[in-house]
């Protein structure tokens, strides 16, 4: 338990080192449960039993200190505001799993929801002609990148989108999106990504996944304008990466003290965390954000509300070192090269 509580400290790529970054509650449930049998079955007489308990007590506070940023007592990145104010943007991002065909369940939470901007991940011909069938009508403004490589990406928008581009940052199968949204007078930075996750499967490294997010982050850290990101990251709100991609954008995570919002597995109620994000700017507060019911994909949907204030409050960013600037410009080198 101590040794995979550790073992992401090792700043490898390798699959290994990153897989037990997704775990972070868990294993805050199962240490602790390990802690508690180990004082009252342990021989209290035993130095190893001392020894014991105490590295497990040590390794409590360490995933305790780790919990304790996305627990609802902590301080908030983003400022909480009324459902009332205006000028508003409502987005619902949902990974559908290209396999599943109960597409009826994302029709009616999509009438349901009645957001202005809908993202949908993994994606293909099948998905794209099913959505089209009832998204077509109410949202005028769509960019469609279907693929059947379970990376296609289809964008629907109420609001009017212009400067829309199509980017395939680090892989040519991979595409990610970049459009500004207009809302009001004002333009909002959009992008959308869905990154490959490290597993053997498809990518025994994390390379590729963490030179996307930091280009991303790099892209948005250049634009002034008020921005979102969003999509699957295939990364969770709390891994090293993430947390440099924050520090390298200036952008703020709402689930900071609020909760976890853990999207995947949707089958699994023991085995989730949160792959599916939506970053964005000090221009924003939050107004709502809700893990939604299952569509019969491996993820939830997530539904967020978000005010566009006059003014930028940069004052909860992440602050980057030039280290750290370093180290994702290494990463970002090595697998374009």
């Amino acid at each position: 338990m101590v040794f995979i509580s550790l073992l992401p400290l090792i700043r490898n790529d390798f699959w290994v080192f990153r897989v037990f970054e997704f775990p972070r509650a868990q294993k805050w449930v199962i240490n602790f449960i390990l802690l508690i049998a180990s004082i009252l079955f342990f021989p209290s007489d035993a130095y190893f039993s001392f020894g014991f308990i105490i590295l497990l007590l040590a390794n409590q506070f360490y995933l305790s200190y780790q919990v304790y940023p996305y627990l609802p007592i902590a301080k908030k990145q983003i400022e909480s505001v009324s459902l009332d104010f205006e000028p508003s943007i409502k987005l619902l991002i949902a990974n559908v799993y290209q396999e599943n065909r109960d597409w009826m369940k994302l029709s009616s939470m999509i009438e349901r929801e009645q957001a202005d901007v809908v993202l949908l991940l993994e994606t293909n011909k099948w998905w794209k002609e099913k959505c089209n069938s009832f998204l077509s009508t109410d949202y005028a403004y769509q960019v469609i990148e279907d693929r059947e490589n379970t990376y296609g990406m289809l964008l629907y928008s109420k609001l009017q989108l212009t400067n829309t581009k199509i980017h395939y940052l680090v892989k040519n199968e991979v595409p990610s999106i970049e459009t500004d949204i207009k809302l009001g007078k004002r333009l909002i930075k959009f992008f959308a990504i869905h990154s490959e996750p490290p597993v053997p499967s498809e990518n025994p490294k994390s390379t590729a996944r963490d030179a996307e997010i930091l280009l991303v982050g790099q892209k948005t850290k250049a634009d002034k304008i008020p921005t979102i990101v969003a999509g699957d990251l295939n990364d969770v709100a709390w891994s090293y990466t993430t947390e440099l991609f924050l520090k390298i954008s200036g952008l703020l995570d709402p689930r900071r003290g609020r909760g976890f919002f853990s999207s995947f597995h949707a089958q699994y109620p023991f085995a989730r965390w949160p792959l599916d994000h939506v970053f964005c700017s000090g221009h924003f507060r939050l107004q709502s954000m809700r893990r939604l019911e299952g569509i019969g994909s491996d993820h939830f949907p997530i539904s967020l509300q978000l005010y566009l204030a006059k003014t930028n409050d940069d004052s909860d960013e992440l602050q980057v070192s030039k280290k750290e600037e370093i180290l994702a410009n290494e990463k970002i080198e090595k697998e374009i090269e």
